[in-house]
């Protein structure tokens, strides 16, 4: 296979941020540019990897991509399946096609609609954040989270090699699979359960009151289940639309399985609730805390003495042993947490050594399962 030496983006936020910036930590010498869609002013995101020298150059018309070697297609997943079609006739015959995109399916429909199937291979890292951008990338983004690649029949099994080393260079897990079934899995994980999410918000917000108490008392439970409304209604959009057929089958299972807990409300079937959250409770602690759909937060709760300064203490001992915190504050709610103060690391190595510090310092520490 031919050296891979100059390097492609198309799309430039939090997961092609991360990926031109674990490239550049490991090979210096690579040329990694990416396009820039904006005519107005130049995209900050771009001028900031620029200046930070991951990006060796910003090229603003496709024909560019000509001399990649290597491109990453990282925009929302219909706008990658656009500039799909358009690089159909600019790329050369031994670039490789990837993209990271979390329906395959249609993508992979387009690459062989244009002819490039022979040198496309769908990817998917299964890794994100809260926070979106180039200016919350990290080159530890990736590291030990699932990463699918989904090559198609055409697929040259020297691409499909190559990609899943490149993907091990990245720390991260590669996972072979078929793109139908990777939408079906997806679907089943992370879209319907963004769906649920965003609904549940929208419904307690049609229902509340004029004073809003909904929204005043919404915590503990209700805010853990739907943290990941949060999320670029561009991309889940985008999301909805490309995978609607393997949606709708895991939501029409669902909205089932919410008519059996109506029927069971309506006869009042105490066993039948014991047995859903005993046996739903017995399958997610099987679960591995680790990267899944959604990076792990990287967190502890602690108890604390209510009196002044009490946080700067905490802050300050654990900044004065070299830990950085990510996030920090009171929970006020306390349905679920047994401690009162929040405290948000950056990764694992962090939490590790805050929570032995802060343990040596008789504070009780409390993990969320």
């Amino acid at each position: 296979m031919k050296e891979i030496r100059t390097i492609g983006f198309i799309g430039f936020g939090l997961i092609g941020g991360s990926i031109a910036r674990i490239l550049r930590s490991g090979s210096p010498a690579l040329t990694l540019f990416a396009y820039d869609y904006h005519t107005d002013a130049p995209s900050p995101g771009l001028s900031a990897a620029l200046r930070d020298g991951v990006l060796n150059r910003i090229e603003r018309s496709l024909s560019a991509f000509s001399d990649a070697d290597l491109i990453f297609l990282c925009a929302p997943v219909l706008r990658n399946i656009e500039y799909l079609k358009q690089l159909s006739g600019i790329v050369s015959p031994d670039c490789i096609l990837t993209d990271v995109g979390s329906v395959k399916s249609n993508i992979h429909a387009a690459a062989a609609e244009c002819g490039l199937s022979g040198q496309f291979i769908g990817g998917h890292p299964m890794a994100g954040s809260e926070q979106t951008g180039y200016a919350n990338s990290s080159t530890e983004l990736l590291e030990n989270a699932y990463y699918i690649l989904t090559p198609s029949p055409e697929t040259p099994a020297r691409l499909t090699e190559y990609m899943t080393e490149l993907v091990k260079s990245f720390h991260a897990i590669p996972v072979l699979l078929a793109p139908a079934e990777h939408d079906d899995i997806t679907a089943a994980i992370s879209h319907v359960p963004h769906i649920i999410a965003a609904q549940l918000v929208n419904l307690v917000r049609e229902a509340d009151d004029d004073k809003e108490r909904m929204r005043m008392l919404a915590a503990g439970g209700f805010k853990d289940i739907t943290r990941i409304a949060a999320s670029s209604p561009d991309m889940w959009r985008s999301i909805c639309i490309t995978n609607a057929p393997s949606i709708r089958r895991t939501l029409d299972q669902y909205i089932a399985s919410l008519t059996e807990v109506s029927e069971a409300l309506s006869r009042g079937d105490s066993s039948y609730f014991y047995d859903i959250f005993e046996q739903a409770g017995s399958y997610r602690s099987s679960i591995p805390n680790g990267k899944g759909m959604l990076n792990r937060f990287f967190e502890v709760f602690i108890d604390i003495s209510d009196e002044a300064g009490a946080i700067a203490t905490i802050a300050t001992l654990l900044g004065a042993n070299g830990i950085s915190i990510k996030n920090i504050g009171i929970i006020h709610n306390r349905e679920f947490e047994q401690g009162v103060l929040r405290i948000e690391f950056y990764n694992e190595e962090a939490l590790t050594k805050g929570k032995r510090l802060l343990t040596s310092h008789n504070y009780t520490i409390y993990e969320r399962a």
